[in-house]
């Protein structure tokens, strides 16, 4: 049996699905599971992802909590790691999640870095890892990891549209606080530089707020797609 299981939902992500998975092939030669989770995409991502990958499969219906779950029910290893397919994981993170395996430790996740140069990532970027620290709220975008046995307890991702990686987090905070590791992921800043540093961060901050008062997360979700189609 896998010791890590690594799970990444994807949708059109053709552009870099076959660089994200090359880089998790020497994990996965030492044993690492890697399972990618396909919510109907329409640009080649399955066929691109199969020779890189343990096993690729296909969610009935889109959906990172859908599709995540999926991949968790499949999935072999005792620790699951989440992985969005535009974020890279640090360099040393197997022994890290070695000695936090080691330690025993329930969940965590890793503190995050834009992949953009703009000086208002950097803002973004302290301020996401400092409040995670305070709140131990994770968001997706830092790599949740959770010992199996804790994820399927509490009962995985809610099935909801948007927020499921907070909603997660308030299930597994409720059992422990999470380890916040300062090893540094890199996911992309594709959506700031698209839509605009300001609007976005704005954006952001007021759907959380939003999901924080009861919101229901399908409407947040219309939202957030409008904003970024536009």
């Amino acid at each position: 049996m896998a010791q890590f299981s690594i799970i990444i939902p994807v949708l059109n992500e053709a552009s870099v699905i076959r660089q994200t998975l090359q880089r998790l092939q020497p994990p996965r030669r030492r044993g690492v599971e890697v399972i990618v989770v396909d919510g109907g995409s329409g640009d080649g991502t399955p066929k691109l992802a199969k020779p890189l990958a343990d096993h690729v499969l296909r969610s009935a219906s889109k959906g990172r909590a859908r599709q995540m779950n999926l991949g968790a029910q499949g999935a072999g290893g005792e620790y699951l790691l989440f992985l969005h397919a535009d974020t890279q994981l640090p360099d040393r993170w197997l022994s890290r999640l070695t000695d936090v395996y080691e330690r025993s430790a329930a969940w965590g996740r890793f503190d995050v870095r834009l992949s953009g140069r703009h000086w208002l990532l950097r803002l973004v970027e302290t301020m996401m890892n400092r409040r995670s620290r305070v709140t131990g709220i994770a968001t997706g975008d830092q790599v949740i990891f959770v010992r199996r046995e804790l994820f399927e307890r509490v009962g995985g991702f809610p099935d909801i549209a948007l927020m499921e990686d907070i909603a997660l987090s308030r299930r597994l905070r409720s059992c422990g606080a999470p380890l916040c590791l300062r090893d540094k992921v890199v996911t992309s800043s594709r959506r700031w530089e698209k839509n605009g540093m300001i609007k976005t961060i704005l954006l952001m901050w007021w759907l959380r707020l939003r999901f924080y008062f009861g919101t229901d997360p399908d409407r947040l979700a219309r939202i957030y797609s409008t904003d970024d189609s536009q």
